[in-house]
């Protein structure tokens, strides 16, 4: 089994503190009551929609943090589009341990594949545009990392991770600062190599660009509006259509020649997608 890794996340911490904000100071009393010490149960995991799987290792890891012994065969990887009734885990173990870890594991793995099933739907409606469809930072707090493992997973590109990886310029700040070309002016003086620039009116794009400005976001504009923004950038820099994006709507914004599109319901909106763990019979 390949080890799960992602950069500023520790699946180990995470799995421990989630099983213990669950079994709190009693553990899980009601397997320990119900059920007699070396039972053995075997399940069979499945999605009951069609589903983008995300977050079957990090499902795995939980079971084997209850049961090490437990034997588990995966049926899908990280990624895969499967069908309504597939099955994607089996597992044989401790009754009481898998038992335990259900909720944990399918909390997980359900959040993660309606994120990454959300995403993959608005890839396929902007496929053959060339926009790049990306995320954003409207994630639950302490998950980002997850949440946007999941979002790759669905076929979107990450945005900034953070704070800390590039300069995103908004209303706020241009507002503070001064002017769109002021705010830019000062983020470009202080080395930052990346700088995103929040623009919500045609007469900035010349500003911010002049100033320094090395990717554009084009900020609740309309279709006919963001045409001409992107004329007037004229690939001098990255465009990207941001703002109130649906599935309704993202198609004919890619095709106003935007590089991206980000939306934000990929992590705010996602229903969690139906997987359910059963008692196999032997």
């Amino acid at each position: 089994m390949t080890e799960f890794r992602l950069e500023g996340f520790n699946l180990q911490q995470f799995v421990a503190a989630t099983l213990a904000e669950d079994l709190g100071p009693g553990g899980d009393i009601t397997s320990a009551a119900v059920i007699p010490a070396d039972a053995e149960f075997r399940g069979v995991m499945d999605s009951r929609d069609e589903t983008v799987v995300a977050g079957l290792p990090i499902a795995e890891a939980f079971f084997r943090a209850l049961d090490s012994h437990v034997e588990i065969e995966r049926l899908a990887e990280d990624g895969d589009v499967v069908p309504a009734g597939t099955d994607l885990m089996r597992l044989r173990g401790n009754a009481r341990a898998l038992l335990t870890a259900e909720r944990s594991a399918l909390n997980t793995l359900q959040h993660l594949s309606g994120i990454a099933t959300l995403t993959r739907r608005y890839v396929d409606a902007i496929a053959g545009t060339g926009a790049i469809l990306l995320d954003t930072r409207k994630t639950i707090p302490g998950l980002r990392v997850l949440e946007k493992y999941a979002t790759r997973m669905g076929g979107a590109q990450n945005h900034r991770m953070g704070l800390w990886d590039s300069a995103m310029i908004k209303d706020n700040h241009v507002a503070v600062a001064g002017n769109v070309a002021e705010a830019v002016r000062r983020a470009a003086c202080a080395g930052i190599a990346r700088i995103i620039v929040e623009v919500d009116g045609l007469d900035q794009i010349e500003p911010a660009i002049e100033a320094g400005a090395t990717h554009l976001l084009l900020d609740n504009m309309d279709v006919p509006t963001l045409r001409e923004a992107v004329r007037l950038v004229g690939g001098r820099v990255p465009t990207e259509a941001s703002g109130g994006v649906t599935l309704e709507t993202i198609r004919a914004k890619a095709e106003s020649g935007v590089t991206y599109v980000s939306v934000g319901r990929l992590t705010q909106s996602a229903p969690a997608a139906d997987i359910g763990l059963d008692f196999a019979a032997a």
